[in-house]
């Protein structure tokens, strides 16, 4: 994921006075330590008039070391600009130091920190199987054994009795890293050989390995990868993505033939333009590979005949700024996805040697965002968003003759839906999994021959949890300007009536939007009186194309005052106050934390920041920096001064203020390669020396991790504790 990883309306940027007045304030003044309180008191937070949790001991204070940044004619000073020295023994130092500050006072919630955990496991279903997928000749699944942090993989024949065959136990692959993620796993067409991505620190960097099936051999000697690969037709050759070791970027694409040293590779394409990033994919029939070259705005895609491996890459459609394209090609058709005089895409249909000659099939529509075409032998599957919600629909592949066509129902107010494990081109069934706010997650399978479904697994949740129990349910918020804002909530049927706890989550960033599905950990807050909700802010899709754009760039500010409007209603509707309503986002979602955290202290408690985006505009003016030219269609390029204006409003470091601020948790990953762990570390060293009141800001730094912090799901689990023991620290302390 990225700072996490696609009918326009005059829709409007609203920036309050407050804010206009904050956005002028660029300097920062001299840290100065914090008072410590008495311990085992509490104090009152002057931002909500509620009270907040003693911290035992005193929080780290930076050491102050000014450094000017200038841009367009104006100095912004940083005083903590040196902690982006990763070796510095004075960084790491204060790492540490921050690590123990946490430790110590999230320790006053150990026990709390155990039961919770203890919950989370006892929902989990330990012993568990994932329902086998078919691929060619072979059924691939994977288990998980109680105890066990990772899964175990396996294969075996189609219909075969009894367990599969071991290809990858990641338990015994892990031992010795402190972190370990084992990414992509890809067979050759005849299944002799399966390659498979690994990454070891957490950084994303994936080093690429072949396993022979047959003799249990394992080539090794891949790395700097993005984990993006694909097999030719015949399984002589294996095509890869290589980063940038600097800004890792993906950039390149790499040719390794079986059987030789990767130092024999041939490079096949090169991304030039630094805004760019690529990728890999091999076409769902088997008959093409693809890299796609894409940035926020624009797509360019080129294709190779999987049999000839060695032959040329052609372009489908050069890019041309603006165009957003998706080439699913079948023989000699293309199917693709564009939003080319179509907002919210359309698909068009076109000879594969003529791909600009286009026959439209399926119309622009201004109220449906067509999200995704899947394209199989006999049928295609047309996965669309309207009203907020994701439909799905099934089609001939002769969607252009006077296709009949049909819906998969959903009945829930809110949910989830996505394809899952459909891996066979030639099938006359359609596969997805189902989840709602308060249903576990299924998979189904949809007949296309019988026109019926088949339930093949639903998720089990132990520890007594009935989904009766509780209440799902979708409202709007009125944005400053008019905008309905769509909020999702799930909370126990029997919850006291009248204001309590809630907490609130929000992204709203890259057009990605936030499907409400189903969260087992998130029912011990449930079962503590807690409403858990969504606020599907602008920068996200949920409602087609123009809720994305005017939630981007120069709209930005949308986002923060659509997520303070939600917590507005929420309070207004009396389901909570602002001394008992929380916040929690991650990566682009910590910047929507920090800047609302700026703009309204005093309607949240507290807040739980993830990997946060907050160094907005030093960040953006570096393009050493991993992902910086990539997004500068997504934040804007503060080279230009209207974009460094705009950006500067809102970044949450550049606008810190001397004002009470709501209790703060934030996390991130020594190794995170999306948000550098040291924009966290100054954001926390500034809002100590700047804020006033004695709200609590802790900072933990995972020293072994990356953007998607912890691997194995035990310590997933025990971070997740953490968390929610600190929410629970600050509920019982008000």
């Amino acid at each position: 994921m990225a700072r996490n990883s696609h009918s326009r309306s005059a829709l409007g940027v609203v920036v309050t006075a407050a804010w206009a007045m904050m956005a002028s304030c660029a300097s920062e003044p001299t840290a100065q330590a914090p008072a410590t309180p008495t311990p085992g008191t509490a104090h009152m937070n002057a931002a909500n008039g509620r009270s907040n949790p003693t911290p035992v001991g005193a929080a780290p204070v930076a050491e102050v070391r000014p450094k000017d940044l200038v841009a367009h004619g104006e100095t912004r000073v940083d005083n903590y600009y040196w902690m982006r020295e990763r070796t510095s023994p004075a960084v790491l130092q204060y790492l540490e130091e921050e690590n123990e500050y946490a430790k110590k006072n999230l320790a006053l919630t150990g026990t709390l920190q155990e039961d919770l955990f203890g919950e989370f496991v006892e929902r989990l279903q330990e012993d568990d199987m994932t329902v086998p997928v078919r691929s060619g000749p072979f059924e691939y699944y994977s288990r998980t054994f109680a105890g066990k942090p990772h899964p175990v993989h396996y294969r075996k024949p189609v219909g075969g009795a009894g367990e599969g065959v071991v290809l990858f136990d990641a338990n015994q692959l892990s031992q010795g890293s402190g972190f370990f993620s084992l990414g992509a796993r890809v067979p050759s067409d005849d299944h002799s050989k399966i390659a498979y991505a690994v990454d070891r620190v957490g950084r994303r960097l994936y080093d690429i390995e072949v396993k022979n099936v047959t003799r249990g051999d394992i080539n090794r000697g891949i790395s700097g990868t993005s984990g993006s690969f694909e097999w030719s037709k015949r399984g002589d050759y294996l095509f890869y993505v290589k980063r940038d070791p600097e800004t890792l970027r993906s950039f390149q694409v790499w040719r390794h033939q079986s059987n030789t040293p990767p130092r024999m590779d041939k490079l096949v394409f090169e991304e030039k333009d630094e805004t760019f990033s690529c990728g890999l994919r091999r076409s769902r029939s088997g008959e093409y590979l693809m890299i796609e070259s894409h940035q926020t705005l624009t797509t360019e895609t080129r294709w190779l005949r999987a049999d000839d491996p060695t032959g040329e890459w052609k372009v489908f459609l050069p890019r041309e700024t603006g165009h957003e394209y998706h080439v699913s090609p079948v023989g000699e058709r293309l199917y693709i996805r564009t939003n080319k005089g179509a907002e919210n895409f359309r698909l068009v249909i076109a000879p594969l040697e003529a791909p600009e000659r286009w026959t439209n099939v399926l119309r622009h529509r201004a109220d449906t965002l067509l999200m995704g075409v899947d394209v199989f032998d006999k049928h295609l599957v047309t996965r669309e968003r309207r009203g907020g919600l994701v439909r799905m629909f099934i089609h001939p592949t002769t969607i252009e003759a006077g296709f009949q066509s049909f819906e998969i129902p959903f009945d829930d107010p809110a949910y989830d839906v996505s394809l899952t494990g459909n891996k066979e081109f030639a099938t006359r069934k359609v596969r997805y999994e189902y989840s709602s706010m308060n249903q576990p997650t299924s998979i189904i399978e949809y007949d296309l021959d019988s026109n019926g479904a088949n339930v093949l697994k639903v998720e089990k949740v132990g520890g007594g949890f009935d989904s009766a129990n509780y209440v799902s349910e979708r409202i709007f918020a009125e944005a400053p300007d008019g905008a309905q804002i769509p909020v999702s909530m799930v909370y126990r049927k029997d919850r006291a009536d009248g204001p309590g706890p809630l907490l609130l989550y929000g992204y709203g960033s890259y057009g990605f939007s936030m499907d409400v599905g189903f969260n087992r950990t998130v029912i011990s807050l449930l079962d503590r009186g807690f409403v858990y909700a969504i606020a599907h802010v602008r920068g996200g899709q949920e409602l087609g194309r123009a809720w994305y754009d005017y939630g981007k760039l120069s709209h930005k500010m949308n986002t923060f005052t659509d997520f303070i409007a939600c917590g507005e209603h929420l309070v207004g509707q009396g389901l909570t106050e602002p001394g008992q309503l929380y916040g929690i986002g991650g990566s682009a979602g910590g910047l929507l934390m920090g800047a609302v955290a700026n703009m309204r202290p005093d309607l949240f408690h507290g807040m739980i920041a993830a990997v946060p985006f907050v160094d907005v505009v030093t960040t953006m003016l570096d393009e050493t920096i991993p992902l910086t030219t990539f997004e500068y269609d997504e934040w804007g390029n503060p080279n230009e001064e209207d974009a460094y204006r705009t950006m500067l409003a809102y970044s949450p470091y550049d606008q810190v203020g001397a004002h009470a601020y709501p209790n703060m948790l934030v996390t991130t990953g020594f190794h995170d390669s999306q948000v550098q762990y040291w924009e966290p570390a100054k954001w926390v060293a500034k809002l100590r020396a700047t804020m006033t009141g004695d709200s609590v800001v802790l900072f933990d730094c995972e020293m072994d991790a990356g953007h998607g912090g912890v691997s194995g799901r035990y310590d997933q689990l025990r971070k997740r504790a953490q968390s929610y023991a600190f929410l629970l620290w600050l509920q019982e302390a008000r």
